[in-house]
């Protein structure tokens, strides 16, 4: 079974952050692991408190797992602070580790902060260069070039403008956009278009951390990156359209649609 790990922050509810990642290794059958950068309080409608963990206990994660058991894929979620960021970096740096997908998580579901302004910056300086993947959605796009993204030409220009700041390749999610659900990727050669049908529906919590996970997964088995993000986007595609309708609010969608259960 092949290894991947997640670095990112918990949900207690189940439907985004570390649990989302591990049912999506799951679901694609890789085998999951995970360090845990902040406990967050949330529920789905919700975020009521965040705790973050130390940069020591961060540290001590990551290096129990790289000298054991080395994953063919690694994804970044949810670093809340500035200290985090660059002791993620620093660590990222030391181990080398392959298929780097980051999801620069700023905001979840709901539209609480999950990432102190401040940091942005520091986010783009030291994280960012890191990836091999990066899946900025429309508000996250914009507010690391500082500009609107609004149509399919100005996701295409934000992708180029991002990847000047160091990421390999880009995917910006269209999913705020209306019509038609529209990722485009971009390599540094060429741009692919991804479409899909547009889910009207407010359970889709998770989406975020389960489409960068599912590409992170796609990565560590082997295919490539418009060959991952395409399967990707089928995956999280089912996901929402089989969501299970839990909660209040912007409930989960579904990491397990494609299998058969009662």
């Amino acid at each position: 079974m092949i290894p991947i790990l997640t670095i990112a922050g918990s949900d207690c509810s189940g439907g985004a952050g570390i649990q989302a990642d591990l049912k999506t290794f799951s679901a694609h059958g890789t085998f999951g692991m995970s360090v845990i950068t902040s406990v967050v309080a949330e529920n789905t409608f919700r975020v009521s408190a965040i705790e973050d963990i130390s940069e020591k206990t961060i540290e001590a994660q990551i290096n129990d797992i790289f000298e054991d058991i080395k994953p063919n894929a690694t994804k970044i979620g949810m670093l809340s602070k500035i200290e985090t960021m660059i002791c993620i970096a620093k660590k990222i740096k030391e181990h080398n580790p392959r298929n780097i997908v980051i999801d620069p998580v700023m905001y979840a579901k709901n539209g609480a902060a999950l990432m102190a302004p401040e940091a942005i910056n520091t986010l783009i300086k030291e994280i960012l260069p890191l990836a091999d993947v990066l899946t900025p959605n429309l508000p996250e796009a914009e507010k690391i070039i500082g500009m609107k993204v609004e149509t399919i030409e100005e996701m295409k220009n934000a992708a180029i403008e991002i990847r000047k700041l160091g990421a390999k390749a880009v995917v910006v999610k269209g999913g705020h956009l209306k019509g038609d659900a529209i990722d485009i990727l971009f390599d540094g050669e060429n741009f692919y278009e991804y479409t899909s049908k547009r889910v009207e529906s407010k359970h889709t919590h998770g989406t975020g951390c389960t489409y960068s996970s599912a590409i992170a997964a796609n990565l560590a088995k082997g295919l490539k990156i418009s060959e991952a993000v395409k399967e990707a986007k089928d995956y999280i595609q089912g996901a929402i359209e089989n969501a299970p309708k839990l909660g209040k609010g912007n409930g989960p969608i579904d990491h397990f649609w494609k299998f058969k259960y009662t």
